[in-house]
């Protein structure tokens, strides 16, 4: 029996192939693929559309899901109401209120100091108010960063960096965050230590902590009622998880306030008032969640005219610009009548001489 010849390949075009380099021509991507991939939102597999939300910038996975649920995003053209609907960045077309995903808008970032009875959310069903009904004139649509308990007053970070959104409230990226509690009865060294160490909660064992006893305050009137202050930071961000944990080792809070959120401070804010963070601020907060310091997106513009505070709240007076301490030099003047309304030493010595004579 004859035998057949194994089929030869058929021979390539002129081109010669050159080794170690892969014949790229045939699976070169679409050119909105290749957009996609020139911002990093492409990978290929089919992910939950509000983690490629997140993602592109839009907002935290968690507003995410309240977008997909209000029926503001568009997949292929659908609006899509499910949260388990999936997408593949880059080769479906994903729109967030018309625009899509790719187009990002500009970036704002505003530190609010939060008063106590606002939700953070941006829509109450129950009809009371958010904390977005503070933030008056901005530019852009912002999200609340974390959450805080409606009886939890401090600083909270609202913006539309989606990226920054996410890593600041995932675990892993142990940013810390400092709160002040007045508790009833003073903590033992004792109770201390256990913050410090870990505290066991329905959730598990949190992390380790830093705890400082900052003042005790006795009732006069009831010398056994006493009420300390506790500073505590931790990088974790668990449902009431302070409350939690001060109500573990036996002290109910009193008063929360959160002063600090990686290198903001809530100093010189109000209860509800808020200040646009400068440049110099978002890279230092992106540097301290592990992210590129630089903003993926331009800058929305701050709108002019003086730092905003809430309505009904008054505009704080502006400081008083520092004065230089009185010169001590022999013969130095501060002003006509010298540093404390006193006379210059030149009358002064002629008076005292008149009054020798006389």
């Amino acid at each position: 029996m004859a035998r057949r010849d194994k089929p030869t390949s058929r021979p390539e075009s002129g081109r010669k192939k050159v080794p170690g380099r892969e014949d790229t021509a045939r699976r070169r991507p679409a050119p909105g693929r290749r957009r996609a991939a020139e911002t990093g939102l492409v990978t290929g597999e089919p992910e939950r559309l509000q983690k490629i939300l997140a993602r592109a910038g839009v907002a935290s996975r968690r507003h995410s899901e309240e977008l997909i649920l209000a029926g503001r995003v568009r997949v292929n053209g659908e609006v899509v109401t499910r949260l388990g609907t999936r997408a593949v960045a880059g080769v479906d077309r994903i729109e967030v209120d018309g625009r899509p995903i790719g187009e990002r808008e500009p970036l704002a970032y505003v530190v609010l100091n939060k008063p106590k009875g606002y939700v953070t959310t941006l829509h109450d069903p129950e009809g009371r108010p958010t904390v977005v009904d503070l933030i008056e004139g901005a530019p852009v649509r912002l999200y609340p960063v974390g959450r805080l308990d409606y009886d939890t007053e401090g600083l909270l970070l609202l913006t539309n960096d989606g990226e920054l959104a996410h890593a600041l409230a995932h675990p892993s990226s142990e940013v810390s965050k400092t709160y002040v509690a007045r508790v009833r009865g003073v903590p033992t060294a004792a109770k201390l230590r256990t913050l410090e160490q870990g505290v066991r909660l329905e959730d598990g064992i949190t992390a380790p902590a830093r705890v400082r006893l900052l003042a005790v305050r006795t009732d006069r009137r009831n010398p056994r009622n006493q009420v300390a202050t506790v500073e505590l930071t931790i990088h974790e961000g668990r449902n009431r998880q302070v409350r939690r944990m001060l109500a573990a080792v036996g002290h109910e809070v009193i008063q929360l306030t959160r002063t600090r959120v990686g290198p903001l401070r809530l100093a010189g804010l109000a209860p509800g008032e808020f200040r646009y963070l400068t440049l110099r601020d978002i890279k230092s907060l992106r540097h301290a969640a592990g992210l590129p310091a630089d903003p993926p997106g331009p800058l929305a513009p701050v709108p002019a005219g003086p730092e905003r505070g809430a309505a009904g709240v008054p505009e704080p007076s502006p400081a008083p610009s520092p004065r230089r301490p009185p010169s001590r030099r022999p013969g130095a003047r501060q002003g006509p009548a010298g540093a404390a309304g006193k006379p210059p030493r030149k009358e002064m010595r002629r008076s005292a001489t008149k009054s020798s004579r006389a």
